[in-house]
């Protein structure tokens, strides 16, 4: 296989580590291809100035994350901008102790483009912009870099993305803070730029810190921090980019919530994001939520506890019965991948484990083929055996057959030991989602 050794080094280490790799995903790509070709249906509309919002659910481990990071990867090359955010205890979409503003500094930290893919990219981009807006002033007068005329010229084109955005709520004075940074740009004022941008980013507390640092008697909050990702996906347009894609994780966080009421108010703020998206209200936006069933379905504590989203979501009658699927609804089910797929994952695998350690691969297709059947002849496995699980048992087999050349890879698989080192790991996963659901 043909891949640099750092990448395949990231790839094995945040496998067996059970998190997704942020890089080399087309490397160890298999299946998804029909979710994958529903979401970047989204990603078309966004481009032509819609929005759209998905929730993707599935069980731990069966590849909600490694999908999220295979579109974020598909729309950058689309000249997407990607904010992600996992959700978390101090991160939620609404609190009563700055948790929505969390997760908005969040997003807005990991703001990514296909030139910055790592995260990062606020600077970037508006830099980006006045760069282009001059060029552009530069292009239509021909007037020449240094000409007193060309700082006019550009702040007319700046004032036509002004204009565009004070139809937004909050965008008036959004639209005055970009102006602000374009005249720090020209007077080199790096001072009042890094003001701006840690405005951007909701890092100001009060009205009255951001009215003395930039004369805006206005600062970003739990309550309205979403208006702004609005207000970003419009700007980002006129910024030369196709559009903005939120991806948010780990919406079991909300589901464990002990206090009633507060998890209701996240579950409002979902509905007020969701409704947005459908009804035309938000331009240039797409969403992508995850969650697992249980945090989706339970009608005591989860996202359909919440009637206005149960109503919204609830699947008709026609795929309630599981024979097909409707991959154009707002909630993606993913389906456990084929064992073929799974055959083709592990050759992949083989491959990327020999690049690291430079040796030639051991496992044949018939060693493969007996550690899947191994893996499947576990109890309940045909519904229950995830992605992760049968990827960090593969690695564990390559490691130990690597440092091992004159173990046989039938020997592994039927000795005692393995079989305990998988049951004891079973008992111990079952034990911490039961605590998890039980909180």
């Amino acid at each position: 296989m043909n891949i640099p050794k750092r990448i395949a080094q990231s790839l094995i280490n945040s496998l067996k580590g059970g998190v997704v790799p942020r890089t080399g995903l087309p490397y160890i790509a298999v299946g998804r291809k029909n979710e994958i070709d529903a979401l970047l249906h989204d990603v078309d509309i966004v481009a032509d100035g819609g929005a759209s919002f998905r929730f993707i659910v599935g069980n731990y481990g069966s590849g909600k994350s490694f999908l999220l990071q295979t579109i974020r990867n598909y729309v950058m090359a689309k000249n997407f901008v990607v904010v992600d955010a996992d959700l978390s205890p101090e991160r939620r979409l609404a609190g009563t102790h700055g948790q929505g503003l969390a997760t908005y500094r969040e997003l807005v930290r990991n703001m990514a483009t296909k030139t910055r893919p790592e995260g990062g990219a606020l600077t970037l981009i508006l830099d980006r912009w006045i760069s282009s807006l001059q060029q552009q002033a530069m292009e239509e007068t021909g007037l020449p870099v240094g000409d007193p005329g060309l700082p006019a010229a550009t702040q007319r084109r700046i004032a036509k993305v002004v204009l565009s955005l004070n139809e937004l709520v909050h965008g008036y004075d959004f639209a005055r803070l970009l102006t602000l940074y374009y005249h720090a740009c020209m007077d080199a004022d790096d001072e009042t730029k890094a003001k701006v941008v840690r405005w951007f980013r909701g890092e100001y507390n009060t009205k009255t810190e951001a009215r003395q640092d930039l004369g805006i008697n206005l600062c970003i909050t739990d309550e309205d921090w979403f208006d702004y990702l609005k207000i970003f996906a419009g700007f980002l347009q006129q910024a030369g980019y196709a559009g903005m894609l939120v991806l948010v994780d780990e919406l079991v966080n909300i589901y464990k919530i002990p206090n009633a009421i507060t998890r209701q108010n996240n579950y409002e703020k979902m509905l007020t994001m969701y409704n947005d998206a459908m009804q035309g209200r938000s331009h240039y936006l797409g969403m992508i939520f995850c969650g697992t069933p249980q945090c989706m379905e339970d009608p005591r504590r989860g996202v359909f506890s919440y009637e206005a989203l149960r109503s919204r979501l609830t699947e008709g009658h026609f795929t309630s019965s599981g024979e097909y699927k409707d991959l154009l609804s707002p909630m993606i089910r993913l389906q456990p991948l084929t064992r073929e797929e799974l055959l083709v994952l592990t050759e992949k695998l083989t491959g990327i484990h020999a690049v690291l350690y430079g040796y030639a691969p051991i496992l044949t297709q018939e060693d493969r083929i007996a550690f899947l059947q191994v893996e499947f002849d576990r109890v309940g496995a045909d519904s229950h055996i995830t992605p992760r699980e049968i990827i960090r048992d593969y690695i564990e087999v390559l490691d130990i057959i690597y440092q091992n050349p004159d173990l046989k890879v039938t020997q592994l698989l039927g000795s005692d030991q393995f079989s305990y080192a998988k049951t004891e790991v079973e008992s111990q996963e079952a034990g911490e989602e039961f605590a998890e659901f039980t909180l």
